[in-house]
């Protein structure tokens, strides 16, 4: 058995601990970067503790590549020693992408997958601090930043094992009172990142240890949030997002991560929804195609699911799925997935890097059933 264990050196967690943030950053430095969400008032009073020699950015929507390279030419004339950020999975994303390349001597097409060039790093990136306010992501744990590519219709990653993190800051603090909806899709989202890797057929006994701990709690804690506000419902959430996070990041994802980089690069959509509408699907798709261990595991997390839902095992994706749309999630339809653009996704999502985590092999015409099934 061999395997190795990525993760940030440094992982504050729980209530208050972003309090320590500014302090952290100065340590590397007096001149540094906060990328932020569309919102600068929730970066507001970490801007004002860090004092002068700050540039802030904002990161109004999930990055795309012409979002990078202008954020990237600002970066690089501030001269910074550190990159924080601090918002949703958009915002730690083009951070991250930024502390890569601000060392860079060339640009992001040299480094991204598929449309790029896909190389290595050249530079060691500066340190980075991602503090998330959302639960769903684990974007603060992972070697990658997902950015989208508007010309070519779809999401791909820079991405190189140096681009972990310096420092994660997880303060559930930060994500109480974020709206339904987004604490919907982001939620699931979290709860696929803790399901994905447990039945990825490149599982660990490491990502094991805290993939499947956290998928019931997970998926319970967000039914608690729908009935109403609730601390410890939000530290759930926010510790099964960081699980899923350190989980991915050491095993990979699967078939609704495939199709859902797809569907975002396509659509606009928001990521969280996507996988929301998707894991109910895949999740029944890869029941029904998988045996032996890969079955054995799926089956183990239809039982947990089951538990939680009120359900029989088997009925587990529906019911996951039933219960979501109901709850307020929108279809594949709804966000803008039209049944003629079918063919093409699947295609497009067999050879994504997330799909080769799969469990089992999903031809094109079962992905292109996930998609009718979701939509």
């Amino acid at each position: 058995m061999n395997f190795t264990i990525l993760q940030p050196p440094r992982i504050l967690f729980g209530r208050g601990q972003a309090a320590q943030a500014a302090g952290i950053a100065r340590s590397f430095g007096a001149r540094g970067i906060v990328v932020h969400g569309a919102n600068p008032a929730r970066a507001a009073a970490l801007i004002e503790a860090l004092g002068p020699g700050i540039l802030s950015l904002a990161c109004a929507a999930e990055p795309t590549l012409p979002m990078l390279e202008q954020a990237t030419v600002t970066a690089r004339a501030h001269h910074p020693h550190w990159v924080l950020a601090i918002g949703g999975g958009a915002a730690l994303d083009l951070g991250k992408a930024l502390a890569a390349l601000i060392p860079a001597p060339g640009g992001p097409l040299d480094h991204l997958e598929v449309v790029g060039k896909a190389l290595s790093l050249q530079a060691e990136p500066l340190p980075f601090i991602a503090i998330p306010t959302t639960a769903g992501t684990g974007a603060e744990v992972t070697k990658n930043a997902v950015i989208g590519l508007p010309d070519h219709g779809r999401k791909v990653s820079l991405r190189d094992d140096r681009m972990i993190a310096r420092v994660a800051i997880i303060d559930p603090a930060l994500t109480d009172g974020c709206p339904w909806p987004v604490t919907l899709a982001s939620g699931l989202d979290a709860v696929t990142q803790v399901i994905e890797p447990y039945v990825s057929h490149k599982a660990t006994p490491y990502t094991d240890a805290i993939a499947l701990p956290a998928i019931a709690p997970g998926l319970r804690a967000l039914m608690q949030l729908h009935r109403g506000e609730d601390p410890k419902a939000r530290d759930a959430l926010a510790w099964t997002s960081l699980c899923g996070g350190l989980a991915l990041a050491n095993a990979g994802l699967g078939a609704v991560h495939g199709l859902a980089g797809v569907i975002g690069g396509t659509t606009g959509a928001a990521h969280g929804a996507i996988c929301g509408a998707l894991l109910g699907p895949v999740l029944a798709m890869n029941r029904a195609r998988s045996t032996g261990e890969a079955r054995s595991r799926i089956d183990h997390v239809c039982t947990l699911l089951a538990e939680v839902l009120g359900c029989t095992a088997s009925n587990a994706p529906k019911a996951l799925a039933t219960w979501a749309h109901a709850a307020g999630l929108p279809r594949l339809s709804a966000l803008g997935v039209r049944e003629e653009n079918h063919a093409a996704i699947a295609a497009a999502a067999e050879t994504a890097s997330s799909t080769r985590g799969n469990p089992v092999v999903l031809e094109r015409e079962a992905l292109c059933e996930v998609l009718v099934r979701a939509g």
